[in-house]
């Protein structure tokens, strides 16, 4: 569900047409929606209301400070992943004692900022992270809490191998058999208190059976650890949670929370969930203006202004988003979001950029309406992994950032210039 809608044939962002902003603001944009955000957030807390959970939002799904202080307004804490992340967190007014910190490769120096800042918890992933984390807080004459991030071996078959993080063999955490002997060897640190369990099982997860999976099998390790003395008071089940990359795609809030509550309810756990994508994805959409039209043997191309330095996920994980022009021709019913749908008179379209490489795709194989060059282009469900992502390959400047609030918007982040992207080698 989002705030995106046709509306006489043009496309809205709340109430303001996205042509409208564009024609202000330029080509490629990214343009998000405050009441969609809003929205999911609040979803989801009112779905796990009963857990009381701490709502930490993955920074690392959509990242800009403003966006950040419209959810740490609404409650939100902070899931970060470097100190870059965490930083971000700070500025935004994040609460310290509502951040956790996750990630195989911390630095010293991101660890420190951490302890410094008095983070609610680390998400230890190896028993060489716990012993550096040790060292330092003793440095530091302080005791800082840690989860333990385990993998219940559980994943979602329709999940990217790119991104499911909860098998054993992936780099992240210890398998759930090696966790008995972590907490055995380590678990009675007298700089690191380690009280806590995390699980991540990847993303997105398109069903709550593998959370169920991956909970039940964690609780009976929590039951074990606690009959051998060790007090977990906070379990953190992580994010992951999917969004409608297509109309309907994903189960809501409510049908997440139906299945995994109950496994919780009672457990005098502390909860803590790591929504990302479930929250930014469908706020967001790439704007892009159509440059040229050309055949390529029996292929046809339409080139836009956007490009894999703008929205990488095609290009990376095969990624399939959404995309339709944002201006119908008179007649034209407004598209539902589906992949399949082919509009009426419809060509088979390959959507690229304008980078030097053969990767350089939003799209391939569309059935879209005829394009022509000055068309306005829209990506949809964007605003996860999207400008977070982007880069200045090919020397481009990375595209602006617009929050829509009701009939108003600001640019959040400028469009970058060549001076931007040159002046740090100068």
């Amino acid at each position: 569900m989002d705030f995106f809608s046709y509306r006489n044939g043009r496309l809205y962002c709340e109430e303001l047409a996205v042509a409208d902003i564009v024609a202000r603001e330029g080509t490629p944009a990214y343009v998000y929606s405050k009441a969609t955000l809003v929205h999911h957030y609040t979803s989801i807390a009112s779905a796990f209301a009963e857990l009381k959970p701490t709502i930490c939002y993955s920074i690392k799904s959509l990242a800009n400070v403003n966006i950040l202080r419209v959810l740490r307004d609404l409650g939100s804490g902070f899931d970060v992943t470097s100190g870059g992340e965490l930083a971000r967190a700070l500025a935004a007014g994040g609460q310290a004692d509502k951040i956790v910190f996750a990630g195989v490769g911390k630095t010293d120096r991101e660890i420190c900022e951490a302890i410094d800042a008095g983070i609610m918890a680390f998400n230890v992933e190896s028993e060489e992270e716990f012993a550096n984390l040790s060292r330092l807080a003793g440095q530091k004459g302080t005791r800082v809490h840690a989860a333990l991030r385990v993998n219940p071996d559980v994943y979602d078959p329709k999940t990217h191998t790119y991104t499911v993080t909860g098998k054993k063999e992936t780099k992240f955490g210890v398998d759930i058999e090696r966790a008995m002997k972590f907490f055995q060897t380590l678990g009675k640190d007298k700089n690191v208190l380690l009280d806590a369990i995390h699980i991540h099982i990847g993303s997105p997860i398109y069903s709550s059976q593998p959370y169920v999976q991956a909970i039940t099998k964690t609780l009976e390790l929590i039951d074990r650890l606690r009959e051998m003395g060790f007090p977990i008071e906070m379990l953190d089940i992580g994010g992951g949670f999917a969004a409608d990359y297509e109309e309907g795609a994903s189960p809501s809030a409510l049908q997440y929370a139906g299945d995994i509550v109950p496994l919780l309810r009672g457990k005098g756990l502390r909860i803590v969930i790591e929504p990302g994508r479930s929250i930014s994805c469908n706020s967001g959409v790439l704007l892009s203006e159509v440059q040229y039209v050309k055949k390529g043997g029996d292929r046809n191309f339409v080139i836009v202004d956007a490009a894999m330095t703008d929205l990488i996920r095609p290009a990376f994980y095969g990624a399939k988003h959404f995309l339709y022009p944002a201006q119908l021709e008179p007649g034209q019913e407004p598209p539902p979001r589906k992949m399949e749908y082919v509009p009426p008179g419809a060509v088979k379209v390959d959507i690229v950029g304008g980078v030097c490489e053969s990767s350089d795709f939003l799209a391939k194989d569309r059935m879209l309406p005829p394009m022509k060059r000055g068309d306005l282009l829209a990506v949809f469900s964007a605003g996860a992994y999207g400008f977070v992502m982007s880069s200045q390959y090919n020397t481009r400047p990375r595209a602006p950032e617009i929050l829509v609030d009701g009939s108003g918007y600001r640019v959040i982040r400028r469009r970058e210039t060549y001076q931007d992207v040159i002046a740090p080698e100068l």
